[in-house]
């Protein structure tokens, strides 16, 4: 049986990722977002929860018994241990729950994976191409504060935190730079999307012959 083709979207915070991510679910991919699926498996009363609470004690629970992301986020940003044994937690169950999630996309689709921390767990090879969106660090670190409300120091740990694009260049079989205006942006996703991730998928399927 022939899988089907997996492209794996990252790119440092704040690059412009999610607008990535909506644009080849509009051409027609079909998306796993492995930040919801990473909400999903801390929600309350999963294994996940329960896990979290467990490492990092009561005080990561607001008052209704959900997870308190703020009070995490201050404890294991700037704290590589700490962060180190987060993703130790959440990132087994993102990825088992991603695979049930990949049975269901048809043989000759287009799956992508939009993954933040895709280079830095190492799962580039999981993938037969590897799509990166990257723009400034300045300029992300700036949209982090406007957009997310963030504090400037909360926002640059965030952005340490991550791969540099240096990293992220390597791993990629493609990397487009988020610098113009959205609509710039949308334009280089569709472009990609007809003139390299539909005839790498149909040359995926000749190889593969009949079934």
């Amino acid at each position: 049986m022939v899988a089907m083709l997996k492209v794996g979207l990252t790119g440092g915070i704040a690059a412009g990722k999610s607008l990535v991510a909506r644009t080849l679910v509009e051409c027609g991919a079909s998306l796993i977002d492995a930040d919801a699926l990473a909400r999903e498996v801390v929600e309350p009363g999963t294994e996940g929860l329960a896990a979290v609470v467990e490492a990092f004690g009561p005080q990561v629970l607001a008052a209704d018994g959900t997870l308190d992301r703020p009070a995490l986020a201050g404890i294991v940003f700037g704290n590589g241990e700490k962060r180190k044994t987060l993703n130790s937690i959440i990132h087994p169950l993102v990825r088992a729950r991603a695979a049930e999630l990949a049975a269901d996309v048809p043989e000759d689709g287009i799956l992508v994976q939009d993954i933040p921390l895709l280079v830095e767990t190492g799962q580039a090879g999981n993938f037969d191409f590897v799509l990166v969106v990257e723009a400034p660090e300045k300029e992300r670190l700036a949209r982090m504060v406007r957009d997310r409300g963030m504090e400037p120091a909360a926002a640059q740990a965030r952005i340490d935190a991550q791969a540099t694009a240096a990293a992220r260049a390597e791993a990629a079989d493609a990397v487009l730079d988020n610098t113009g205006t959205p609509e710039d942006l949308v334009k280089a996703v569709r472009e990609l999307w007809t003139t390299r991730l539909v005839p790498l998928n149909r040359e995926r399927m000749r190889a593969a012959g009949p079934q």
